[in-house]
């Protein structure tokens, strides 16, 4: 499929393009959990659609899916956003965070590329995040600012569902969508 590249998109208005998929979908969502999520997550779409931010989003989100117990992933550059966020969610729920620097491993332990050549550095450990946030038995993960590659590390170990907060794009104050919309960085591609 290429959906991006299609300019009917007329599965919005109900046509099934993937007749071979369909059955074994409906039958996931009918899963106890995923149906509530489903449910959950339309409620929020249709209710508060351009209302909440998507800290409030996830904050209503948690609320309605009555999770009490909330993990946090983030980035050692993004410490004071995660301390904002911890303090905020705490208000609501029990809150467990985990930066990326977990466990102090030399990046030589495994060969890994050093960003200054001229010092030691810590490698980012979302393996450990991901393992430590499970032990805490979270309701939800929230990732917020991990490298690419962690993020996908960390979800791949993470037993409990997990969304985004931030994502990391150094260049662009965390927001990747930037260079879609201008015209400078479009051009490098």
């Amino acid at each position: 499929m290429r959906c991006a590249r299609c300019n009917k998109k007329d599965c919005s208005n109900g046509k099934n393009c993937k007749d071979d998929i369909l059955e074994n979908v409906m039958e996931e969502y009918k899963k106890e959990e995923n149906l509530k999520i489903a449910k959950v997550a339309s409620f929020i779409e249709g209710n508060f659609y351009m209302k909440k931010t998507r800290l409030e989003e996830i904050i209503e989100f948690c609320k309605m899916m009555d999770y009490k117990r909330i993990g946090i992933a983030f980035c050692i550059g993004l410490e004071r956003e995660a301390k904002i966020l911890d303090e905020i969610l705490s208000k609501s729920f029990d809150v467990y965070s985990v930066c990326c620097k977990v466990c102090g491993v030399d990046k030589d332990e495994f060969g890994l590329t050093y960003i200054n050549k001229n010092q030691k550095e810590t490698m980012c450990n979302p393996i450990a995040q991901a393992l430590i946030l499970n032990e805490k038995k979270t309701d939800l993960n929230i990732i917020l600012g991990l490298c690419i590659g962690h993020d996908i590390l960390f979800q791949k170990y993470s037993n409990a569902p997990t969304t985004t907060f931030a994502v990391k794009d150094r260049v662009l104050a965390h927001n990747p969508l930037g260079v879609i919309y201008s015209g400078y960085y479009l051009k490098r591609f």
